[in-house]
């Protein structure tokens, strides 16, 4: 986790949310089928010091990286160890960021082989904010903005899907995440039990696992599957 999710809300209604000055120039397109180094909304502060929505890639390139070419293996980065990971620690400290999503996929092995997805949305279809950090690769020319979801244990039923979760802010989090100063490690927490069960866990049907494949279909409500225990608690 987290290896695909869904963004689809338009920068208007985005930077009302987030009371942010939309910096997308017209770019921003809904995407329910979100794949690593695609370009994504992120929420950051700028130097002037207001909140900026702003269009990046995910996939974290560090601004000492040679190339961009790893930035598929920097989608996620590990809650327990961003802090101190030279890939990560420089951005966690001072480049934090709140990444807008409709919900995420993850999919459960079942009996047989076969692979179930799931999407993990709120039940009232609020937004969610993925905890992110970000960073700038390459000249004043053409620079890339990149993103990475931080990701921490599963909790509560999540758990029950896979074994890792993204690090969900609610909305009371948000000023803080993107806050300067202080020891950031304390924003690291996951959210409280009661809040993360007003999350869907609903069986998606399996045209999401094809990357070429976009459009509201994919979030449609399949029949459940037989109750099971997870065989496979990996992403794919």
């Amino acid at each position: 986790m987290c290896g695909r999710y869904a963004t689809t809300r338009s920068a208007g209604d985005l930077s009302s949310l987030f009371e942010a000055v939309d910096e997308t120039g017209g770019k921003l397109v809904a995407d329910y089928n979100v794949a690593p180094t695609d370009p994504v909304p992120l929420v950051r502060v700028s130097a002037e010091g207001h909140r900026t929505l702003s269009r990046g890639r995910w996939g974290l390139v560090p601004a000492w990286s040679r190339s961009p070419a790893g930035a598929a293996r920097m989608i996620n980065a590990r809650a327990e160890t961003v802090a101190t990971s030279r890939a990560y620690a420089s951005a966690f400290a001072r480049r934090r960021c709140l990444i807008p999503a409709d919900g995420w996929y993850e999919w459960v092995r079942r009996p047989g082989g076969a692979k179930q997805p799931y999407y993990l949305t709120p039940a009232d279809g609020s937004v969610l904010a993925f905890a992110g950090i970000w960073s700038v690769w390459g000249g004043s020319d053409a620079p890339l903005l990149t993103c990475s979801v931080l990701t921490t244990a599963a909790l509560g039923e999540l758990a029950e899907v896979h074994d890792r979760m993204p690090l969900l802010l609610p909305p009371q989090q948000w000023a803080s995440w993107l806050g300067t100063g202080g020891d950031p490690t304390g924003l690291l927490a996951p959210p409280p039990l009661d809040w993360l069960a007003g999350l869907e866990i609903r069986p998606v049907g399996s045209a999401v696992g094809d990357v070429r494949n976009d459009g509201p279909q994919l979030t449609a409500r399949v029949p459940s599957p037989q109750p099971t225990v997870p065989e496979d608690m990996t992403l794919f």
